[in-house]
């Protein structure tokens, strides 16, 4: 169970940046009857890609059948969001769960997950292209990361990770295949000079004998969010859970449960940090929304460091 410890553990972990607000849910034009959930926040904070599975995409009526990509927009940081857009066909598969969305640093890219035909099993990695980062309906047709990272079991949850320091990019996602010390679990696989993605290898320290899912890092690449169902998450349902490490080559800490007010007692997970790493935005099955699970946003103070006025300035995340 969570206790008062480990706040006090959390606080020690992510101090001085812990999660100040109360979550708040985002509302009836972004949120649905329907399950609304695994989130993406784009650079400018203008775009939020969503995964759904209302109706009106490209699976029709759906009822919740079928998990497509939406994005909602807005004009700015304080302007109220649009109601969610259909990705399309480019993008969304008729008949196939395709959701999970994470934007690349320079935003021409999107990876996802998806189980349409083709793949290597079940669920599979995949990449799009754009070629104006501001044209959300610009994605050219997706290809999947080939059978190397995706394996015959379920592959979910891409998180894309490019350091800057070591000029390497990794990819952490979650999976259901075998080698595992649970079922579902952490792994990382690095982009070769080739550009394709090597064998993946699994993130003992991230991992649980449990459920890990979706991971969000910052943008320094030294924090880590989980979502899990490990022991000691609040009710026995899927919590958010912080890592974080020295260097971007160092290992991960032993993760720990992010707490009230932010995790509740029942179903949270699915982050998604802003590029300053002050806002989170997740899914949350607790009461007071409109059905299934619905998205929340939640901020956090920001750091002010020598260099720190440029949002764009890499040091800046929170810390």
């Amino acid at each position: 169970m969570y206790s008062r410890g480990s706040q006090k553990l959390v606080d020690r972990v992510i101090a001085p940046a812990t999660l100040q607000s109360e979550p708040v849910n985002l509302g009836p034009v972004v949120n649905s009857p329907f399950e609304d959930t695994h989130p993406a926040i784009s650079k400018n904070g203008l775009s939020l890609f969503i995964t759904s599975g209302r109706p009106g995409g490209v699976n029709g009526a759906n009822l919740g059948r079928i998990n497509e990509i939406w994005v909602a927009q807005r004009a700015s940081r304080d302007d109220p969001w649009g109601s969610p857009q259909n990705l399309g066909s480019v993008i969304n598969s008729v008949g196939s769960n395709t959701g999970v969305p994470n934007l690349s640093p320079d935003e021409h890219l999107i990876f996802f997950n998806s189980g349409r035909p083709g793949g290597c099993g079940g669920a599979d990695l995949y990449v799009a292209r754009r070629k104006n980062k501001r044209d959300d309906f610009g994605w050219q047709a997706p290809v999947n990361l080939g059978c190397t990272i995706n394996s015959a079991a379920n592959d979910n949850g891409p998180t894309y990770f490019a350091d800057d320091e070591t000029d390497t990019v990794t990819m952490f996602f979650n999976s259901t295949r075998p080698g595992g010390i649970g079922p579902e679990n952490i792994y990382a696989s690095i982009l070769g000079d080739d550009g394709t993605f090597g064998a993946a290898v699994l993130v003992p320290e991230l991992s649980s004998p449990r459920v890990d899912g979706r991971t969000a890092i910052r943008r320094d690449g030294l924090e880590m969010l989980v979502s899990s169902n490990r022991l000691g998450s609040i009710g026995g349902s899927n919590d958010i859970w912080v890592s974080t490490r020295a260097t971007t080559s160092g290992a991960w800490s032993t993760p720990v449960n992010l707490g009230p007010p932010i995790n509740s007692e029942f179903d949270d997970g699915g982050s998604a940090l802003s590029a300053d790493g002050t806002t989170l935005y997740f899914y949350s099955t607790r009461p007071g929304g409109l059905g299934g699970r619905d998205l929340y946003v939640a901020t956090r103070h920001r750091i002010h460091r020598k260099g720190c006025d440029d949002d764009e300035h890499e040091g800046c995340a929170s810390r």
